[in-house]
């Protein structure tokens, strides 16, 4: 049986493949693949981090300075990860975002930089109280770890479908 697009379903639920053939090789030669493979785990060491520091503020009632620091740097680390994502995007699918393969992971990614971003304005307009930004952060938070989430779940079923089962 062939799929609309010319690929064969994949061996594990009889499913399409997360990659053709040839989206596999493209994933495969660009650098940003590893460029994404290297700024996921730092952003989730920055977002640990940066949750210890919030929790700690929300629990003593001090820290708020480094909380909030460490939420504007992850911040500028998902931004990176965002713009470096769509090039990748392009490169393996031809699109910058909304791949088909990868469309619900880019639609929750884009509420999770919404509200990064609503933080930020927040923060650099003094529009929102601290309580109301540190509320703001954790919704953001939230929204990070489905995502992260997403895209670990995106990450076995390509290695499924590769035969890689580590």
């Amino acid at each position: 049986m062939i799929v609309a697009d010319g690929a064969a379903p994949g061996p594990v639920t009889g499913r399409r493949p997360l990659y053709t053939p040839q989206e596999r090789a493209r994933r495969d030669a660009t650098v940003w693949t590893l460029v994404q493979g290297v700024l996921a785990p730092v952003q989730f060491v920055v977002f640990l981090v940066s949750l210890g520091l919030v929790l700690t503020y929300l629990a003593t009632g001090t820290g708020y300075g480094a909380a909030t620091v460490s939420i504007v740097v992850k911040t500028g680390v998902l931004y990176a990860i965002m713009v470096t994502g769509a090039i990748w995007e392009k490169a393996v699918f031809g699109q910058y975002l909304l791949a088909p393969a990868f469309f619900w992971e880019d639609v929750v990614s884009f509420g999770v930089i919404a509200l990064h971003t609503l933080y930020l304005w927040g923060l650099l307009s003094g529009a929102l109280a601290p309580d109301t930004l540190i509320a703001v952060a954790l919704a953001a938070y939230a929204a990070y770890v489905l995502n992260a989430a997403q895209f670990v779940l995106k990450l076995r079923r390509a290695r499924l479908d590769s035969g890689v089962t580590a």
